[in-house]
Parts: structure tokens; sequence; C-alpha cells
């Protein structure tokens, strides 16, 4: 499992269910239409970081019969349901209360104190001070999934974050940042909707910054539904293959390679498949010493008094050289495997097929 991720999507969610709560109680009591989508972005939120939890539990499951690369992939689809779902569901409910409001602005009576556990607030006062609140504990949360999506750029030698949010592997890491990113814009957004209406007497700016605050849900699950299907869509990792590439080319035992795929399954791990042709001038003298080898191994098992009939002889030499090559080429695929994985560590499942020997028979 990602642990930056579950860190980062843990404390998203504790952040958002507490925010959630205080926003839903001020948007009840004050009547603002930006608080209202507010609430109901951090509704989303949460739940869609619910989401985001599930899949990395269901990505972290072994392989098993069903699914015999492990469960990695299943973290896109829980991120795909909850960026389509939860966010589209989130916008069309913004935006429809954003419409609603606006349809009744004739209908808004001028704001009397407002009640809550007890005690009388003004309305605008209220909201300043639990979007205060919400801006430290959705600061906090921010500020652990920056400091995560950072230490996942740094490792992957990038520097740009804006770059890294097209280029990452882990969407999970990436849809926290988002979110996170977009509350706080959520935020100022509110903020402002709610103040020019205090400043103008016009409530038409509250309902046009909740409106705002709808689209940018709109927007989000549209990205995000884009960055996980492409993981979805059997991905090639092209660094993978290119450092496959290097290596097969510093290999002195190997002529070339053909049929060169891989697969993305997560950002931990890569399925590389390949065919290579081997060198006969490097390989088949070596070739000589290991079969008398494995001839020598199996004489020592066989009654001396049949170690020099000639159909034994003949068996032998058959058998050893069955083995010797096949533990020749498995021995350069093992060296090839091993190499590639120094260089490219997601690389998790390798398959190597040798198609043959190249180079003319001279005798």
């Amino acid at each position: 499992m990602a642990h930056g991720s579950k860190k980062a999507v843990v404390t998203a969610i504790v952040a958002n269910a507490v925010v959630t709560v205080l926003k839903f109680l001020t948007a009840f009591a004050g009547g603002s239409p930006s608080m209202m989508n507010e609430a109901v972005h951090s509704l989303m939120d949460t739940l869609n970081q619910g989401f985001l939890l599930r899949g990395l539990t269901e990505a972290d499951r072994p392989a098993d019969q069903h699914c015999a690369f492990g469960h990695v992939q299943k973290k896109y689809l829980w991120n795909l349901w909850s960026a389509i779902g939860l966010f589209s569901i989130g916008a069309g409910l913004g935006l429809a209360h954003a419409w609603h409001a606006w349809h009744n602005l004739n209908l808004a009576n001028e704001a009397a104190l407002v009640e809550l556990f007890g005690i009388f607030f003004d309305p605008l006062g209220l909201a300043l001070i639990v979007l205060g609140i919400a801006f430290l504990i959705e600061g906090y949360s921010f500020i652990v999934a920056l400091k995560e999506f950072i230490l996942a750029m740094r490792r992957d030698g990038l520097s740009n974050p804006f770059s890294y949010l097209l280029k990452s592997k882990d969407p999970t890491l990436i849809a926290v940042v988002l979110e996170d990113s977009v509350a706080m814009l959520g935020l100022a957004f509110a903020v402002s909707g709610i103040g020019l209406t205090a400043l103008t007497g016009n409530a038409l700016w509250d309902v046009g910054f909740s409106a705002l605050i709808a689209v940018m849900l709109g927007g989000i699950a549209f990205y995000l539904g884009m960055v996980n299907m492409r993981f979805l869509a059997d991905m090639r990792d092209k660094s993978a293959e290119a450092a496959f590439v290097r290596v097969v080319r510093r290999h002195t035992e190997v002529e070339r390679y053909h049929d060169l795929r891989s697969i993305i399954l997560d950002e931990n791990n890569t399925v590389l498949i390949a065919e290579i042709e081997l060198r006969e001038e490097a390989i088949v003298p070596g070739l000589h010493a290991l079969i008398d080898q494995h001839v020598e191994k199996m004489m020592q098992q066989i009654p001396a008094h049949r170690q020099a009939l000639p159909e034994v002889k003949r068996y032998l030499d058959a058998r050893a050289a069955v083995q010797g090559t096949l533990a020749r080429t498995e021995q350069i695929i093992g060296e090839l495997e091993v190499s590639l994985q120094k260089v490219a560590p997601q690389v998790t499942h390798i398959t190597i097929e040798v198609k043959g020997i190249t180079g003319d028979v001279i005798l």
C-alpha cells in the first residue's frame, strides 16, 4: 500500500468530517447558499476520501486465484466511482441549490440573529467563524497531503508540481491534493460571496459564488475521472521499457529484442514482457563446459556396467545439451531481470522469452 497516500487520505477524512458538520449547522442556521454548497462540497470530499481509503485497502490484498497480479487496480475503480459519482452528484446538488436560491432572491428577508447551541449569532459573523475554523482544519489536511505529494515527486526525480500532476502514477494522492486545494479555494469563494453580500446587500453575490463552488466540483470529477481511466486502459510504462532496452543493449550475450510490452498495474507495480534472441558467438562456446558438467553428474547415477553403452552415451549427451542450454538461458534471463529491477524497481512482474540464437552455423 502507498503509505503516504493512506496518511493523506485518513487525515483528509477526519478533517472533512468535522468541517462538514460545522458547515451544515451554519448553512441551516444562516441560510447562505455559499455555505450550503461548501457543506455539500465537504460532504462529497469526506465520502470520496472514504472511497479512496477503501480502494487503498482493496489494493493491498495479495494475489489469489481470481486476481493473478493482485488487486492493485481496484483502487482505480474506487477512485473512478468516487470521482464520477460523488463529485458529479455534489456538483448537481450544488447547482440545483444555487438555482433555487437565485429563483427565490426576491423572497429573501433581511437576516436576523440565528440560534446555535443556545447562543445567538449574527449570520455573517457565524459564517465567518465557521469558515475560519474550516480554513485551519482543512489547511492542516492540505499541508499533510502536499508534503506527501512533494516527497513522491522528489522520489520520481521531478521538481515541477504542476507537471507532476499529469505524470504521477498515484492518482489517489493526486485526488487528495486536488480536493484539498479546491477545498481551500472553495473557502475563499464562500468568504467572498458572504462578504460581498453583507457589504452590498445584494444576495446575488452569495448565489454566484455558490454556483462557482458547484462548478469546481464538476471540474474535479471530470479531471479525476480522466486520470483514473488512464490506468484502467492498459497504460504502458515507457520508462520501464526504455530501461529494458538499455539493459539488453549492455548485455554481451543478447543480440536483439522483440515484442516489448508493459502494463502499469499501479504506481509500484508494472508488468513487462519481451522476447529476446541470444548471440551465438557469445553463448555457444561456454556451453561445452556446462554440458560436460551435466554429463559427468548424470554418469555418476548410472551403474558402471551400463556407462559404456552407446545408447546410454547418446541419451546423456542429448539430455545434458538440453539441460545446459536451459540453464544458460535461464541464467541470462535472471541477469536481465536483476539488472532491470535495479534501474526500474517498479517492474515487479517480468516475462522474458528466448526466441532463438542468432548467427550462421560454421563447421
